[in-house]
């Protein structure tokens, strides 16, 4: 299981981008399931709208369908979780949505994350692992 930020995915489905090759390998050697939250759905989409089609954009929500990305819901409690890290991490700054991954893993006891972001995910400590596996 590991959770999926919003870099390798458009990096992922946009073959335009710098790291587009290192994500796709990334993504489909992740076992399942790769769980995205709606927050990093919406970063993305806004990204691929921007930057993209209107095809990949809709090619990358039609991979939920297919079963290669899994919607992951937060609850109430993760979004409480999040606002201490914001706050805790705000010379960062950390930010909703990685905030937001950072909880659902506690949660979820997950230690894997894909990102591009190690200037974030290198720092934040869970409470659950001393430190995220981060992939690519």
């Amino acid at each position: 299981m590991i959770l999926v930020d919003t870099g390798p995915l458009v990096a992922a489905a946009n073959r335009r981008d710098t790291h587009h090759a290192t994500s796709v390998a990334a993504l489909t050697a992740a076992r399942p399931p790769r769980l995205v939250p709606g927050l990093v759905i919406a970063e993305v989409s806004y990204l691929l709208a921007r930057d993209a089609t209107a095809a990949v954009e809709a090619g990358f929500l039609r991979s939920f369908a297919t079963g290669f990305l899994t919607l992951a819901g937060l609850t109430v409690d993760d979004l409480d979780r999040s606002a201490e890290l914001v706050e805790q991490y705000a010379d960062l700054p950390l930010g909703a949505t990685d905030a937001c991954l950072v909880a659902l893993a506690e949660r979820l006891g997950i230690v894997e994350v894909a990102t591009l972001d190690r200037r974030h995910f290198a720092v934040v400590r869970p409470r659950h692992v001393e430190a995220f596996t981060l992939v690519p």
